[in-house]
């Protein structure tokens, strides 16, 4: 019988090959994110940002395509805890709905 595990792409190695190709200028902005041990999905949204900057564009094309697995969920609902904002305070600074923020909080608190 197969296993199939549940791989996923080596963000580390993908974003140190941008750097170091397209934007070695940048490097510097990003390391502290690319140290890290586990990148997380919010890892890789920053890093997006610093490496390729923001447009409204981009930023709505990229919304459509974005998923967050538990644990990712979990550090956006602990950020929330932490910095004391409302799921409208929160959905704005992750760029989400308040509707995806209200039915997290139902499943996983």
């Amino acid at each position: 019988m197969n296993s199939k595990k549940n791989i996923s792409p080596d963000y580390r190695q993908i974003y140190e090959d941008i750097l170091n190709k397209k934007f070695p200028h940048k490097r510097k902005n990003c390391s502290s994110i690319l140290k890290k041990t586990i990148i997380s999905g919010i890892d890789i949204i920053e890093l997006n940002k610093k490496i390729f900057g923001v447009t409204k564009e981009t930023e709505s094309f990229n919304q459509k395509y974005r998923s967050y697995n538990k644990k990712d969920i979990l550090l956006i609902l602990d950020y929330q805890k932490q910095h004391k904002l409302t799921n409208s305070q929160l959905a704005n600074h992750f760029k989400l709905s308040r509707n995806t923020v209200a039915k997290w909080k139902k499943i996983f608190i």
